[in-house]
């Protein structure tokens, strides 16, 4: 009598027959999170920053997620974290670079307030020749808004500052950090803590000219455009 030892065949189980669990990568998650916010890069230099990161994130999680493809998943959320981050890296300056280039009016100098610094190590200069040569000059430059008087709206003349903790945190800015504005007719404002754009005639002093609220002034800009 022959026996069959033949071993059924429901003994043998096939590896693709298993399930395998698979955990979605936080790495992935977190590379889109960030591209989510890449769009700032669009605002300012400083942003440009998200993107990058964004981009190291999604490389790291597809990095990841390959090396130890048997514990996790999320391939597909990291490649779009890291083409809307990659996207807005190239977006960014391109849109910054327009912007800058729009902002400046035909026919001005464009300048920021180092210029009108008087060199530390001659303590008698007080406005410095970089600055007088640009008397009668039209010019661009950017600045905030000193918040020394007491008008909100229909603003025709105002202190343009440096930076905000000068105008919006208690400080109290150099002289030279100063700019008297005169808005060109019918031109007005309304007091805001933003960073502004303006254009206009530079006029130095040859003397330190008294502003109601803040202090004296060596700078004016007169017949003032908003941009």
């Amino acid at each position: 009598m022959s026996v069959d030892l033949q071993e059924p065949e429901v003994a043998h189980v096939q590896d693709n027959d298993v399930l395998v669990y698979r955990r979605l990568a936080p790495s992935a998650v977190a590379s889109f999170a960030i591209a989510a916010l890449a769009w700032v890069a669009m605002l300012d230099w400083g942003m440009l920053v998200v993107p990058v990161v964004g981009v190291a994130a999604a490389i790291y999680a597809l990095s990841t997620i390959r090396r130890r493809s048997d514990e996790f998943t999320g391939e597909t959320i990291a490649l779009a974290g890291l083409a809307l981050s990659g996207s807005f890296l190239l977006l960014g300056p391109a849109v910054l670079i327009h912007e800058r280039i729009k902002e400046l009016p035909e026919g001005y100098t464009r300048i920021d307030y180092s210029i009108l610094q008087p060199n530390p190590d001659n303590p008698r200069e007080a406005i410095p020749a970089s600055a007088v040569a640009l008397d009668g000059q039209q010019v661009f430059i950017k600045g905030y808004i000193y918040p020394g008087g007491r008008e909100i709206d229909g603003i025709k003349q105002f202190v343009l500052v440096r930076d905000q903790g000068d105008c919006c945190f208690g400080g109290n800015p150099k002289i030279t950090d100063r700019i008297q504005v005169t808005l060109a007719d019918p031109e007005r404002l309304t007091f805001a803590s933003h960073l502004h754009k303006v254009a206009g005639v530079l006029r130095v002093a040859k003397s330190n000219q008294s502003v109601a609220g803040i202090g004296g002034v060596f700078y004016h800009l007169e017949e003032a455009h908003l941009r």
